[in-house]
């Protein structure tokens, strides 16, 4: 079991549009020099700010899975499928690129804001099929008040109205300030976890593991391969805190992309 902090400073960076859009990645792309590539099935995690909206023009993806969910503002999509939409804040698209695709972006906002993510399925079977893609708004996803305040948004996994072949699930967390949550991780799974607002602290009773996490830091949580029990996590908010945590396998049985 280990957990790891990544400042923002040691994440990858990038912008389009001439910097109206600029990108903190957890993920990047090997050549952007951040800390981590890749975690399993989590090939790629980008969050996107533009204060004045901004447009990247047509571009190709084949076999990915690429989740857009926006957090403020709008997202305009278009694409090779003749797809023409907009989703709000709370809302997320899917592009299961398949045998291929291509698409274009705009933020709209003022301020808007999401975040960009690449699950990588088995490709080998992926680019067999034809492209997908789907939407749907903040009020299709299941949302759950855990006590304390805390409120649990499921964006993929079970009950969420967008489903990928790629295994992950992912869950959008707000913590009040003083609140805590308890988090189990089975063997053999791995957490990664972007911090868009507050601080705490995340906790491994049993293992005496306290390390403290702050406002765009990302955290990678990885559990041992092979153990008789769950993993017990405690998350821990010393101010208003919401997170996105997204639960991948720690190995796959298929080939990742290199």
């Amino acid at each position: 079991m280990s957990i790891r902090i990544i400042k923002a400073d040691d994440q990858a960076q990038g912008a389009f549009d001439g910097g109206k859009i600029t990108e903190q990645k957890p993920i990047g792309f090997p050549h952007e020099g951040g800390a981590i590539h890749r975690l399993s099935t989590l090939f790629y995690w980008a969050w996107a700010k533009s204060d004045v909206g901004g447009y990247i023009p047509p571009h190709p993806h084949h076999s990915f899975e690429i989740l857009t969910y926006v957090l403020n503002g709008y997202t305009h999509h278009g694409d090779s499928l003749g797809t023409d939409s907009v989703v709000g804040a709370g809302g997320a698209q899917l592009i299961q690129a398949g045998s291929g695709i291509h698409h274009s972006e705009r933020l709209e906002g003022p301020h808007a804001e999401l975040l960009q993510i690449w699950f990588e399925p088995n490709r080998g079977e992926s680019i067999k099929r034809s492209p997908v893609y789907k939407q749907a708004e903040h009020d299709a996803f299941p949302k759950h008040e855990l006590g304390q305040g805390i409120s649990l948004k499921t964006v993929l996994g079970e009950g969420s109205p967008l489903s990928i072949e790629a295994d992950a699930v992912m869950t959008d967390i707000l913590l009040p300030a003083g609140a805590s949550y308890v988090r189990d991780l089975p063997a053999g799974r791995s957490l990664g976890v972007l911090i868009l607002s507050g601080q705490g602290t995340w906790s491994d009773e049993g293992q005496g593991i306290h390390e403290l996490y702050r406002q765009t830091d990302f955290v990678v949580i990885e559990a041992e391969k092979e153990s008789n029990g769950n993993e017990q996590w405690t998350v821990s908010s010393d101010q208003e805190t919401r997170m996105i945590i997204i639960e991948v396998p720690t190995e796959v049985d298929y080939p990742l992309y290199p």
